[in-house]
């Protein structure tokens, strides 16, 4: 198909409003977003967590320990195993808001004097306990407005709070889905700053007792610990999750406790009906999963990034993508164009995970569904394009083009060049002889006149199509067709003087049929190669695919001259060249048509005769001037030639003239026409 820039353009648009869409962001494409980040991390290998241990409260715990809560002292003497057992730091993701009711809170604030425990709290709507918040030195501008802000929080009675080593915010924050992908590392309660759990932690390692927060007016760019490097955040303090560990665990019940050496140990509920459970993008899981990940990810400092910069990354990708999808779907063939659309498709998750293993999130579903979405307008586009190409062929060329050409032309329009190019072309012109006379037989009924015509022009049409050429025009009684154009037919000059002979005896065949009404019709044809513009001319609002050129105009003065020289057919030169001996062809004159000074050989079709090597010395002596052997000759072909005879009655009236009136010395041999 030829490429249509509008086409091209009205697809450029279908990108760029769903460009406009995706930079708008709205609900429907931020899920999908975050559906795409979940693909990444579902087939992902799971590697062991090195630096935190799980000590589970489960069932077998209960059986021994009794129904929960326990008291206090139970969760003491499992913090004081911890220690013994090697454990760095003990973390208790347990609100602890309310005194204990076996009153064992002086054991357990006892135990953690002596050893470092980090404790949970929460936020909430009304509040409960005494929430301890942490300080901030800020860096830039207050990210007041970009930090998660709650009413009310729960933290730890005031006892457990004022000896534990640091407490921690467990809160999550489920995206649009209700799934929890990113976790926060800093939230805020009544204009107080509150570190989660995984930062708390973070900061009892570095010896401090306040965090660094850098923000600017969009929001904060990072966190830092002192001891680590910067923490990027995105905007709401907030770092995307990997769930790629597999942490080592052990049972509160169990004697063994030894994989807890070394490690920062997390002691939780995991029993039925105790823990409280959080959607995450593998799937159901324990809240202190969560904060053991987000750990675990803070102390590798192997994170996940979503930069603001890689949504501009995915609109040039996605429009330069479209843009070749665009051209593919427009001007490639369409299984052509499907696969470069599937291979671009298919490559986006894959270099997605590529990516993703190198910790950076891109998004391949708003890229997958433009260039999607974009190829589908295209390739309608087109669809709708090439048939309205095709009916436009059909409309213009099923009159004069045999169907099977007009086939041809539909599936590949290109052989098409609306407008008017310049190629060689084969041009046939046809005329009744005597057709005033013959009208003025029907001046009382015209419609016989039509009807008579119609007749001879309707298997000549057919005879024309039946040999690949393109019928231009009827004038009256006239007949105008070519050759090579629209479609190109590399035999052109033998398929129009095949169908000029043919046309004869169609004339024959049609003349027995009128013998009764003793009607004889006669038909000269002229034939001409040469270079010609062709294609769709005429005006805005009236067009017709037509030819013009010096060789359309010879073919109807050669069809003219058929009179002139008593012969029915006169092939041009250029034609009679190429065809060689595939015709009996038999050279009559060199003429210059009216119109033109340089004259042009002239040929016709005769039956094979052994007497056409006399009618070759006849016209050598008639450009010799040799008049009296010339007319010997003449006389004799004649009689030889028989369906030549007209043509030579002609030329001996011509050598006579000129022996009367002497040519001269500088003769060309060439006559010209004074008539049409």
């Amino acid at each position: 198909m030829r490429f249509n820039k509008k086409n091209y353009f009205i697809c450029l648009l279908v990108t760029i409003i769903l460009t406009t869409i995706r930079i708008t962001d709205p609900f429907f494409i931020e899920i999908a977003r975050l559906k795409s980040f979940d693909y990444y991390q579902r087939d992902q290998e799971k590697i062991e967590a090195t630096e935190i241990a799980i000590v589970e409260i489960d069932e077998n715990s209960l059986d021994i320990n009794g129904q929960w809560p326990w008291p206090r002292n139970i969760i003491a003497d499992g913090i004081v195993k911890a220690y013994e057992s090697g454990a760095a730091l003990v973390i208790l993701p347990i609100l602890y808001a309310e005194e204990d009711r076996m009153g064992q809170d002086d054991y357990l604030v006892d135990i953690m004097s002596q050893v470092p425990v980090l404790l949970g709290q929460s936020a909430s709507v009304r509040g409960k306990g005494e929430p301890v918040p942490r300080g901030l030195a800020i860096i830039g501008e207050d990210p007041k407005d970009f930090i998660f802000d709650y009413p009310k929080a729960i933290g730890p009675v005031q006892s457990l709070g004022e000896v534990a080593a640091g407490v921690g915010m467990m809160t999550t924050t489920p995206e649009l889905d209700g799934v929890v992908r990113r976790m926060p590392l800093l939230v805020q309660v009544e204009d107080e700053y509150y570190s989660t759990l995984a930062l708390e932690a973070l900061r009892l390692f570095g010896g401090k007792d306040s965090y660094q927060v850098k923000a600017d007016q969009v929001g904060v760019e990072s966190v830092r610990v002192y001891g680590f490097d910067p923490i990027e955040t995105d905007a709401n303090s907030r770092i995307w999750l990997n769930y790629k560990y597999k942490f080592p665990t052990v049972s509160f019940s169990s004697d063994d406790w030894s994989v807890v050496e070394n490690k920062i140990v997390i002691i939780s509920p995991t029993a039925e009906g105790l823990s409280n459970m959080v959607a995450t993008n593998i799937g159901t899981n324990y809240s202190h999963m969560v904060h053991a990940t987000n750990l675990q990810m803070l102390i590798d400092e192997n994170r996940l990034e979503r930069k603001e910069e890689f949504n501009m990354h995915e609109l040039i990708i996605t429009a330069g993508i479209c843009s070749i999808i665009i051209i593919g779907a427009l001007w490639l063939p369409y299984l052509a164009s499907l696969i470069v659309c599937i291979l671009s498709i298919s490559i986006l998750p894959w270099v997605g995970t590529l990516l993703f293993e190198q910790g950076k999130l891109y998004d391949f579903t708003w890229p997958i569904a433009t260039i999607f979405i974009t190829w589908s307008a295209a390739t309608f586009i087109r669809f709708v394009q090439e048939n309205k190409t095709k009916k436009l062929i059909k409309n213009q060329f099923e009159h004069y083009l045999a169907p099977a050409v007009v086939k041809l032309l539909q599936k590949n329009p290109n052989q098409l060049q609306l407008g008017g190019n310049t190629r060689e072309l084969t041009i046939l012109f046809s005329d009744l002889r005597d057709f005033t006379k013959l009208s003025e037989k029907f001046k009382s009924n015209p419609q016989e006149l039509t009807d008579l015509i119609n007749k001879y022009l309707t298997p000549m049409t057919g005879c024309v199509i039946d040999n690949n050429g393109t019928v231009d025009k009827f004038i009256g009684d006239a007949l105008m067709a070519f050759w090579n154009a629209p479609v190109s037919d590399g035999d052109h000059r033998y398929h129009s003087v095949k169908c000029a002979l043919e046309m004869f005896e169609l004339l024959k065949e049609l003349n027995k049929e009128l013998k009764d009404k003793e009607i004889e019709l006669k038909m000269g044809i002229g034939v001409n190669t040469g270079d010609v513009v062709v294609g769709n001319m005429g005006s805005n609002q009236r067009f017709d695919y037509t030819c013009l050129g010096d060789a359309v105009n010879l073919a109807a003065r050669l069809e003219s001259q058929t009179k002139s020289y008593n012969v029915g057919l006169l092939v041009g030169n250029e034609t009679r060249q190429a065809l060689k001996d595939r015709f009996s062809f038999c050279e009559l004159d060199m003429i210059a048509v009216k119109g033109k000074t340089e004259g042009v050989r002239i040929h016709t079709i005769v039956s094979k005769n052994n007497s056409l090597p006399n009618h070759e010395v006849f016209l050598d002596d008639y450009r010799s001037k040799k008049w009296d052997s010339a007319l010997k000759h003449a006389k004799f072909c004649k009689k030889a030639i028989p369906e030549l005879s007209g043509y030579y009655d002609m030329m001996i009236e011509r050598i006579n003239y000129l022996q009367e009136h002497e040519p001269g010395e500088n003769w060309d041999t060439v006559f010209r026409a004074t008539s049409k």
